[in-house]
């Protein structure tokens, strides 16, 4: 046997006590989140501070590293000019043949290529950095061999010597700069979690706060139904509107919401 259907006014009743309810839980409800809202915010001030923090660092890194390197690829440069020299001399083969067909400068640009220009990950990145320091440690080998051995080879042996020196200490850098980035990611990710857990704690506050100013009006609303019926003031609006509806036309707040769209398309039109 089918229930029998709740009255407009049993509905009425019942939508006034749900109002009253929500009147009377909202005012917790808004200090549970002002509380929570005031737990997070230091929380995500730090994370914050942290994250940027580290960024900071790695851009000084970075900066101090851009800077070894750029005079280092400047001598890199220069060196290959002057081996040109040497080598049309002949210097280069008599000296040793063997290092003359390795050449360091095309292997050392072959990897500062590949670390500014590929999106290498950082493991990746370790081991450019580590074929660098190998590279450069058999280069100090041979300079200490060569660097008397021929008066066309001082000035060669000298700049690949300073070249050494700033390619070892960009890569240090380098190193450290790959170190904080890592250790950043997590900082990165508590930062983003804080900022989502806040952004959604302030949403519903504001729509608490939101709720809680127009209960009064709500439950006034609801009273004044129950105690006038629906034969005149909220109550006849409302049977009005439920009447217009079941003879198939549109409800007046779906009327409201469609105005305001074809006055601004008006707007535009002129």
């Amino acid at each position: 046997m089918e229930e029998p259907r709740p009255t407009a006014m049993e509905l009425a009743e019942s939508l006034l006590a749900r109002r009253v309810m929500l009147r009377e839980a909202l005012p917790g409800i808004i200090r549970n989140l002002q509380a929570e809202e005031e737990s997070i915010l230091p929380k995500m001030k730090r994370a914050i501070e942290r994250h940027e923090k580290s960024n900071r660092n790695v851009a000084s890194l970075k900066n101090e590293r851009d800077v070894l390197q750029k005079k280092a690829a400047t001598l890199l440069n220069d060196l290959k000019n002057i081996r040109n020299e040497i080598e049309e001399s002949g210097g280069m083969v008599r000296l040793d043949p063997n290092w003359a067909k390795e050449r360091l400068e095309e292997k050392l640009t072959d990897i500062e290529n590949r670390i500014e220009t590929q999106a290498l990950d950082h493991k990746a990145e370790r081991k450019m950095i580590t074929m660098r320091t190998n590279l450069l440690k058999e280069n100090e080998r041979w300079l200490k061999e060569r660097r008397d051995s021929n008066p066309m080879m001082v000035t060669y042996v000298s700049k690949r010597r300073a070249m050494a020196k700033y390619f070892k200490e960009a890569d240090k850098i380098h190193s450290r700069m790959l170190d904080l980035v890592e250790r950043g990611q997590p900082l990165h990710q508590t930062r983003l979690d804080l900022e989502r857990e806040y952004s959604e704690i302030r949403k519903q506050l504001d729509r608490a706060r939101e709720l809680n100013s127009q209960s009064d009006a709500a439950v006034s609303f609801w009273e004044g139904v129950i105690e006038s019926g629906f034969e005149k003031g909220a109550g006849m609006d409302l049977l009005k509107n439920a009447r217009s509806v079941e003879a198939g036309n549109v409800a007046s707040f779906a009327k409201k919401t469609r105005k305001k769209p074809a006055e601004e398309v008006k707007g535009e039109d002129e």
